[in-house]
């Protein structure tokens, strides 16, 4: 007899990527189960870097500040080339952006996901290999292997790949993994080092041959403590695969991550820093080390019917810009909210095809771009300072002329749909005594939120109305075997935001409202007059409109959602 279904998503892999795909469905009321092989948590500091936008995620779901008492702030870098300065590049972001650049090993990132998902009710299972798995119309049946060794057969409603480079799952859906390895094999090392280097600052410390090749690299990226970093650099022949003959572990031809049976002595990274460090230092308290190689792929498609990859399941490249983890976190957010909406019934399945028609584009962007950064350095890019480093940030990404984005409204160079929703401060309230930001306003909420923003609360009442009108289910569907749209509108909740020259009425709107009391929201948002903005789940803008269109615009926009086609409830 087949099993009967006993969860909604299946999710294989249990690190940060996973993590974040089992927080945001269980956030959005969905069931899932969250298998990893391992027996614990890696004590390894891999992926270290946190981006700002990642940190603007985790402010949505209540988990930054955690995450900031635990991290160090990431200032800049410092570049030299045969021992002297060739650059210093300083994080500097605009003021109105929420959060700067951090670093925090990847376990304790890990440790923090994991004590918020087990507050939602969902505990990480252990020692639990995903073997196999098939599809059908209806579900997902897996083959899972637990501690005990006993293999189990589940039915799910849908399957997550977040297991990494060597994915169970990219390769039981046939998908390709484009892409090479790179020839040159690396060490990892978490240290402490006694030199006197600017607080905060990475170090890139590099030896150029005369034919301008780089023949030797040190690498140094802060971690919380005194004088500690995860230093990285070429690999002594004593230790390389091409003198040793041993061959790496994995034998799927992904030459990508950490390979624990070569483990450096401190010794091995003294004698690089005591080459190419700008001060003489010495090395002292070794965490852990490794050799680990770097290949750059992408997957052909990110899903294929009810099964998904996400992270280094779907993308692998160089580590530089800290990219690759911050990446695997948006693509489960992205992914996340979209299957929440199936799975309650309030959009067709179709809409899952848009996961890979926006995430895809920004995979391919970033492998290129890091490629690019490994090989030539960052400095040499060619875009001015700013865009690098929103860019870097990962406050670009965005999905204008993606298959959600609303129809562009106001100043071409204004936030359209697709783009992420900036966040503001200035805002204030009847009660609150001091300035709130948006990202306090959002902070906790699942659904979509539409803003309405004028001058005249009479405009904000009477969109408020339509709005409701255009959300209200229909009573018949007709006999359809479908939602019919705007279903996902159930969750839709509405804020209003007066504009700073409005009356102070904030307490006589129909719908929790601020005030624009700083005019950041108006300078950010550009606003064309009354106008009413809707921020998707994962903090991306999904329409923008005049106030006065807004029961057509919000019903176009949650037609796009629920995308009309196959239903059948997750």
């Amino acid at each position: 007899m087949a099993p009967t279904r006993t969860t909604d998503v299946l999710i294989a892999g249990a690190g940060p990527v996973g993590l974040s795909a089992a927080a945001e469905l269980r956030r959005h009321g969905v069931r899932c189960r969250l298998v990893d092989r391992l027996p614990d948590r890696l004590p390894y500091a891999k992926a270290v870097g946190i981006q700002p936008r990642t940190l603007e995620i985790w402010d949505r779901m209540g988990l930054a500040r955690a995450v900031m008492e635990c991290a160090v702030p990431m200032r800049g870098q410092l570049i030299y080339v045969n021992g002297q300065e060739r650059a210093r590049i300083d994080l500097e972001l605009p003021p109105e952006v929420p959060y700067g650049f951090a670093a925090l090993p990847q376990y304790e990132t890990e440790r923090l996901l994991e004590e918020y998902v087990a507050g939602l009710g969902t505990v990480i299972e252990r020692e639990t290999e995903l073997l196999s798995f098939a599809q059908d119309r209806d579900g997902v049946s897996a083959r899972l292997r637990t501690a005990s060794g006993v293999e189990e057969e589940v039915r799910v409603g849908y399957l997550i790949g977040c297991d990494g480079a060597h994915s169970t799952v990219r390769k039981g859906l046939g998908l390709t993994f484009e892409g090479a390895a790179f020839p040159d094999e690396y060490m990892l090392g978490d240290v402490e080092a006694d030199w006197d280097l600017p607080y905060g600052y990475g170090i890139r410390s590099s030896h150029e041959a005369d034919d301008g090749s780089t023949d030797d690299l040190l690498v140094c990226i802060p971690l919380p403590g005194t004088g500690r970093y995860r230093m990285s650099a070429l690999v002594p022949a004593e230790l390389s695969t091409k003198t040793t003959g041993r061959a790496p572990a994995q034998d799927d031809g992904v030459a990508h991550g950490l390979e624990g049976s070569r483990a450096p002595e401190l010794s091995h990274l003294q004698a690089v820093v005591d080459r190419l460090a700008p001060r003489p230092a010495r090395l002292s308290r070794m965490r852990w080390s490794s050799v680990f190689r770097i290949s750059h792929r992408i997957v052909d498609r990110y899903g294929d019917g009810r099964v998904f990859v996400a992270g280094d399941a779907a993308h692998i490249h160089p580590p530089t810009g800290a990219q690759g983890m911050n990446t695997g976190i948006q693509d489960a957010c992205n992914l996340a909210w979209k299957l929440a909406l199936v799975v309650r019934g309030e959009a067709g399945s179709a809409l899952l095809t848009s996961y890979d028609a926006e995430r895809r584009p920004v995979g391919e962007e970033v492998v290129g771009r890091t490629v690019r950064h490994a090989t030539h350095g960052i400095e040499t890019d060619p875009d001015d300072p700013r865009t690098v480093m929103l860019r870097e940030a990962q406050l670009l990404v965005g999905y204008r002329g993606g298959p959600l984005a609303h129809t562009p409204y106001g100043p071409a160079d204004a936030p359209q749909p697709g783009d992420r929703a900036p966040d503001c401060t200035g805002l204030t309230g009847p009660l609150a005594t001091y300035p709130l930001r948006l990202l306090d306003i959002l902070r906790g909420r699942t659904g979509h939120v539409m803003l309405l923003y004028a001058a005249d609360i009479t405009d904000v009442a009477e969109a408020t109305g339509a709005a409701a009108a255009a959300t209200r289910p229909p009573a018949d569907n007709g006999g359809r075997d479908g939602p019919e749209y705007p279903a996902p509108g159930a969750h839709l909740q509405q804020l209003a935001v007066l504009a700073r020259e409005a009356p102070d009425a904030v307490d006589t709107l129909p719908v929790p409202g601020y005030r624009d009391s700083a005019g950041e929201f108006a300078r950010l948002y550009r606003p064309d007059g009354p106008t009413g903005f809707v921020i998707r789940p994962d903090g991306q803008l999904g329409a923008r409109f005049p106030l006065a269109d807004t029961a057509a615009a919000l019903t176009d926009y949650l037609k796009a959602v629920s995308v009309p086609g196959e239903h059948r409830p997750g």
